[in-house]
């Protein structure tokens, strides 16, 4: 029991003694002082508070990102090119993430979006024998656009008999550009005459 009374005695005497005040501020000096170091390389490697502008691409060549972006260091990838878009000049930028005004870190990469050459191509449908009523609609949703309408003598009035583009005739399945025009030729409701007579 006397020993556990002066263990006591002798902590205490310890911990108001002049040597363990010294000790408690220096370590509380070198925790401040290695706080504020640590803090200080977590702001300088994080770039805390430095921040940069995203600038615009639309409509730039990968050329022209390459020098943008190098100058504000950041960095770019090419995402999968989009649907083509004639708003944009051939393989141009047509989206980006993030957007231009986003405030990112240094070395962030930009992903970008490029414009295709041209409209890709489509392959036209079978709708020979079917009504204009239910060619058109197919067509025009598949990217196609609708020319001229002729007719020629046949008993079904509007059955398509023939689809042709820029004069020729067209088959089920031939791939064309998205957007291509495509003239109709159908029934006109009459029927044909035979001229049987020698």
């Amino acid at each position: 029991m006397d020993t556990f009374i002066n263990f006591f005695k002798g902590l205490f005497k310890f911990i108001y003694s002049k040597m363990f005040l010294v000790q408690l501020v220096l370590g509380i000096a070198m925790l401040v002082i290695l706080s504020y170091i640590a803090l200080q390389w977590l702001e300088s490697t994080t770039n805390h508070n430095q921040h940069i502008v995203v600038p615009s691409l639309s409509k730039s060549t990968l050329d022209e990102v390459s020098k943008i972006l190098e100058a504000k260091q950041l960095r770019y990838e090419v995402q999968d090119s989009a649907n083509f878009n004639p708003d944009f000049p051939k393989y141009s930028v047509v989206e980006q993430n993030p957007v231009a005004g986003s405030e990112v870190k240094e070395n962030r990469k930009i992903y970008v979006t490029l414009n295709p050459s041209g409209y890709r191509k489509i392959e036209v449908p079978d709708v020979i024998q079917r009504t204009r009523r239910q060619a058109q609609p197919k067509l025009i949703a598949l990217g196609f656009k609708i020319g001229e309408i002729t007719y020629l003598p046949n008993i079904a009035k509007d059955m398509v008999l023939e689809l042709r583009h820029k004069g020729k005739r067209l088959k089920p399945g031939t791939k064309l550009m998205k957007t291509s025009t495509i003239d109709l030729v159908l029934g006109d409701g009459e029927r044909a005459t035979i001229n049987l007579s020698n």
